[in-house]
């Protein structure tokens, strides 16, 4: 490893990791003392595998919009540019148990989606790259997988 980052995620050995995992990145403190907690929701191996783009922006506008129906504590979900997880960051909330089911029951939504939330020119830049097959096959590998999410090395 060379010298310390500022971005937290480029000091983690990518050549470590066991993905599907759900890691706790860092809790930063805000002036007033509320706290954001962001985790890393890693899906695909680093360097090995990764999310084809229309999959990944469907699961993008899937979970954005179904993660917010299990918890008021959600700032924002968005993809890894490397396309091979996700960031989630919440507010004044630090249960990790609570976070896997979170994501749990919004991967189990996306399974039931009939179609993709705000898959327009209106309301998306890039609305004719998705694909809710290749979300709901992300979602369910992921799934298939949970048991070692709290496994990251």
């Amino acid at each position: 490893m060379t010298k310390k980052m500022n971005v937290e995620s480029f000091n983690l050995d990518h050549t470590k990791v066991k993905a599907p995992y759900v890691r706790l990145v860092g809790v930063t403190e805000g002036a007033n003392g509320d706290k954001v907690h962001k985790y890393d929701i890693r899906i695909k191996q680093p360097n090995k595998a990764h999310m084809e783009m229309p999959g990944l922006h469907s699961l993008e506008h899937l979970m954005a919009e179904n993660i917010r129906n299990h918890s008021d504590a959600v700032l924002d979900i968005g993809p890894m540019g490397c396309q091979t997880g996700f960031y989630l960051s919440l507010i004044n909330h630090d249960d990790y148990d609570d976070v896997l089911t979170m994501i749990e029951k919004t991967l189990e939504d996306v399974l039931q989606a009939t179609e993709v939330p705000a898959c327009n020119e209106v309301q998306c830049g890039w609305a004719a790259n998705h694909s809710l097959l290749g979300a709901q096959e992300i979602a369910k590998e992921m799934l298939n997988e949970k048991a070692s999410w709290s496994e990251v090395f």
